[in-house]
């Protein structure tokens, strides 16, 4: 299989680099600047490696910063941003704090004739985010792009096959963007284009058909995209030797509990093994505001039910888990900061001793899955199954849990998933849901004063879910949302819309 290697200098978009290269057919793989050695990427046979943006400057002698005998192995490299200026750096060339003409948000990009932006139109529109600029390129580069601020928007050595861009073609606002990078990797690379992740989970099957052959195997079910497809593809590969744990810890969204156990139990005939724990859930969470600690409670006390659950079925071979590529990444950055727990990487019981751990996904991103999940034969209703957290609607819910504000959101939240549906908007929000707030507003209602909670709706629209828009809903659907949650949930008096965009709000609210 044919990959290239995106080397991480600790930037917010080498996750959409990937995907960006995975959408072009070829398989991308992540890896920290300082993860790899020069002979591991030798071994490995790369066919390219993009070197990723990072919030550092080169020239300062704490910046992340690789060997430089990685110019010299002859893998075509493409440096984006941070990474065009560390190439310029290694290279002898002269890298400087611009004073008066660092660049945000989009920019007029002017190129050369160069095969990079073959296609492309000499005047477009890019996306720059910089402080620093390559003020010298290094011997042998020329410069094939400028901007009106930045003379070396663009450079390249056709020798040796490295290139740096200083705006970010991964991104949507760089409008030739995808082009630019399908010219590095087939017109410089030289990449086939054959990666398909439902050819690679069909892979899968028959590689794990053979390797667990007689073995039992247990998986956390949660009902959502990834653990079902993991699910499904490990019950093609082992069929009942595969055993479901559904953990219900009473935080799902309404009537979603019963909807998980006919799907696999009934639809699909795994061995699943439902679990009704929600008491067990609501006394971990009693008192409790902090949003990060009810989220490890929640993770703790999974881990404890899964675990007695595990005991009782006797010896298990091995445990199954749902991790997405995107979970080993953000959980595994050493330096980058916690945004909230991965609840599903790592802090595996202790007492349970199992022979071996599989995560069939691991190497898949979100929109990669729902592909897989499609070809398995996964309802429609599961594969384009909105995104929702681990810790469920405890997130979703501002100050203390208790039974009675799972209730009300999950009134409100059915009644605005309905109203966008009945709109046909399904798919033009990528996420939406309401939000509990703790605050509570006077209203009126025939004539009595009342005293209820607010609820906060909101939808973004994204394609990466490292940044994210807030969605124009329609007014009419908006209205019809918020008519219908306070008329029909009681203790609901007032809703509002989010319109906050990722940064610099999260998607969810805790």
């Amino acid at each position: 299989m044919e990959k290239v290697l995106v080397l991480d200098f600790g930037g917010q978009y080498d996750q959409l680099i990937a995907r960006r290269v995975r959408e072009a057919g070829v398989y991308a793989q992540i890896r920290p600047w300082d993860g790899i050695t020069l002979q591991e990427i030798k071994v490995e046979g790369y066919k390219g490696i993009i070197f990723t943006g990072g919030p550092n400057s080169v020239y300062d002698p704490d910046s992340p910063r690789c060997d430089a005998a990685v110019m010299d192995l002859g893998i075509p490299i493409l440096g984006i941003c941070y990474g065009a200026q560390l190439l310029a750096w290694l290279g002898g060339g002269r890298v400087s704090f611009a004073e008066h003409s660092g660049e945000y948000g989009k920019t007029i990009l002017w190129v050369h004739g160069h095969p990079l932006f073959k296609g492309i139109p000499k005047e477009s529109i890019c996306w720059m985010s910089h402080t620093d600029i390559i003020s010298t390129p290094p011997s042998g580069f020329e410069v094939i792009a400028q901007t009106e601020n930045c003379p070396c928007a663009a450079m390249a050595d056709d020798t040796r096959l490295l290139y740096g861009v200083q705006f970010h073609p991964e991104v949507s606002h760089t409008v030739f963007g995808k082009e630019i990078l399908r010219n590095f990797l087939f017109s410089v690379c030289g990449c086939r284009g054959d990666w398909d992740a439902r050819h690679y989970a069909q892979e899968l099957i028959d590689e794990y058909r053979s390797k667990l052959c007689g073995k039992k195997v247990l998986l956390a079910l949660s009902g959502g995209v990834d653990s079902s497809v993991a699910a499904l593809l490990l019950h093609r590969a082992v069929g009942q030797r595969l055993v479901c744990v559904f953990v219900d810890h009473g935080l799902l969204r309404k009537g979603e509990g019963d909807y998980v156990e006919d799907t696999f139990r009934r639809s699909f005939g795994i061995n699943l093994v439902r679990v009704n724990a929600q008491e067990r859930f609501l006394e971990r969470l009693a008192g409790i505001t902090d949003p990060e600690i009810k989220r490890k409670n929640i993770g703790e006390e999974f881990i404890r039910v899964f675990e007695e659950e595990a005991q009782k079925l006797g010896h298990i071979n091995v445990l199954a888990q749902g991790t997405i590529y995107p979970d080993v990444i953000e959980s595994g950055k050493g330096a980058s900061a916690t945004i909230k727990s991965h609840h599903n990487v790592g802090g595996l019981p202790d007492t349970i001793s199992f022979e071996e751990i599989v995560e069939p996904l691991r190497n898949l991103f979100k929109d990669e899955v729902r592909s897989v999940g499609t070809m398995l034969g996964l309802p429609a209703r599961l594969v384009w199954r909105q995104p929702f957290p681990g810790p469920g609607l405890a997130v979703r819910i501002t100050g203390e849990i208790t039974k009675e504000k799972l209730k009300l959101l999950r009134e409100a939240d059915a009644v605005f998933c309905e109203e966008i549906s009945r709109a046909s908007l399904e798919k033009e929000p990528d996420q939406y849901f309401a939000v509990l707030t703790d605050t509570r507003t006077v209203g009126v209602m025939g004539d009595a004063r009342t005293y209820g909670f607010t609820v906060a709706l909101r939808a973004v629209c994204t394609d990466d879910f490292m940044t994210a828009e807030w969605t124009r809903l329609p007014y009419e659907v908006l209205e019809r949302a918020s008519v219908r949650i306070t008329n029909e949930v009681p203790g609901i008096s007032r809703v509002v819309y989010d319109i906050s965009s990722k940064p610099p709000a999260t998607v969810e609210w805790e």
